[in-house]
């Protein structure tokens, strides 16, 4: 036997014959003397970066010895210490564990998180429309579905670009929030292929159209109707608005944070037309909701109010209207955007030379037949006194 130290503890090693045992420890006594000589002769900042290198191991419960030992072995296995290192990355991101999940459990609790921070009304129904149709699709847990799977879904339903690409933003929602709470490992949505999506044509209604609709709309649905004509709120902000948020005096509508899909506030003017529709909803009604009804019966009710005109609904056409016609009067991109909450550019690419001037008077001049309650008068504009100001001229040499 022969006596060796491993690790800072002593151990004995066993040979089966004198001889083999005499050749080890001539050769462990080599060994120990080139090791004794190196260390004799370290320099100082050798000696450092050694004890430097034991502190980081420490924690670990690691010596110097095995870590060399085994990353020289890594290095001979892959070539080069670079490859090392991303084969330990590739282990850290493959073999964690996770917690199994089903999609079902794992929607469930993501809806739940967004209603917990304060998600609008809006957002949560249609991420539990494209979630319901996800976890249909997948009875799996959330970890074993692979970006194949998830491509041959979307390809499956026939989508439009914009369908597909709202599609896959919530499938990668959900497995961001599942690799976040330790249901998953990978993010399959992140490689799914990209689509361009192809918006189609900006479609209005012409002033005819619309005093069609407007003589044949609902009591009930006039001011949502009204209010998306000629002011151009979005569908969504017409059932979140409220009648305290019109003032008919000073002719503005207080579109907030909490109502703008956009979660910015903003300032829309009360066109003279727009008030006059309003107040056709008499003054005792003015009162919560402008629209109390839910979404599914603002819906029916605009193919319905288009269905009486005699005319076909057009998508977002209300607020198309809005914007192409006010941009045809003002020729101002900035306070078009201003009044629909986009940015200039938006409005230049969707909305621009898509009216003449002579339709946006025609369209903002669309009135009721008669006007049931009292119109209060447009806020006067005090104008500043007007002030002389003597210029001295100044001769320069």
């Amino acid at each position: 036997m022969v006596a060796n130290q491993r690790d800072g503890k002593r151990s004995f090693d066993s040979y089966p014959t004198e001889v083999e045992a005499l050749e080890a420890a001539n050769t462990l006594a080599n060994r120990l003397d080139s090791r004794d000589y190196v260390a004799a002769s370290m320099t100082q900042p050798q000696a450092i970066e050694y004890a430097n290198a034991n502190q980081v191991l420490k924690p670990l419960g690691l010596t110097l010895t095995a870590v060399v030992s085994t990353v020289a072995e890594g290095v001979k296995l892959t070539g080069n210490l670079a490859a090392v290192l991303k084969a330990c990355q590739f282990y850290a991101e493959n073999f964690k564990t996770v917690s199994p999940k089903t999609v079902a459990e794992a929607v469930a609790e993501l809806l739940q998180s967004k209603k917990n921070y304060g998600a609008k009304e809006r957002y949560l129904e249609d991420l539990e429309f494209r979630l319901g149709k996800f976890q249909d699709a997948f009875k799996v847990n959330v970890n074993n579905i692979t970006t194949t799977d998830l491509q041959t879904w979307l390809d499956g339903m026939k989508l439009s670009t914009q369908s597909y690409a709202n599609n896959k933003r919530v499938a990668h929602l959900l497995f961001e929030y599942s690799i976040a709470k330790g249901y998953a490992l990978h993010n399959p949505a992140v490689k799914l292929q990209k689509v361009k999506i192809r918006n189609g044509k900006t479609e209005v209604f012409t002033p005819d159209e619309a005093a069609k609709m407007l003589g044949a709309v609902s009591e009930d649905f006039r001011p949502c109707l009204a209010l998306g004509l000629f002011a151009g709120l979005r569908s969504a902000e017409i059932e979140r608005l409220e009648w305290k948020d019109i003032d008919l005096v000073q002719r503005h509508i207080v579109v907030g944070a909490d109502t703008a899909k956009t979660a910015s506030r903003r300032i829309v003017p009360i066109e003279a037309n727009l008030a006059a529709w309003l107040v056709l909803t008499p003054v005792n009604k003015r009162k919560g909701a402008v629209w109390a009804f839910g979404r599914d019966w603002f819906n029916k009710s605009e193919q319905a109010t288009a269905k009486d005109a005699g005319i076909s609904w057009k998508r977002n056409a209300m607020r198309h209207s809005f914007a192409s016609y006010l941009m045809a009067k003002l020729k101002d991109a900035g306070r078009v955007a201003g009044y629909c909450g986009n940015s200039s550019a938006m409005i230049h690419k969707h909305y621009t030379e898509l009216c003449t001037v002579a339709d946006a008077t025609s369209f903002f001049g669309i009135n009721p037949p008669a006007i049931v309650n009292a119109l209060p008068p447009p806020p006067v504009i005090p104008q500043l006194p007007q002030t002389t100001i003597e210029v001295a001229t100044v001769a320069t040499i």
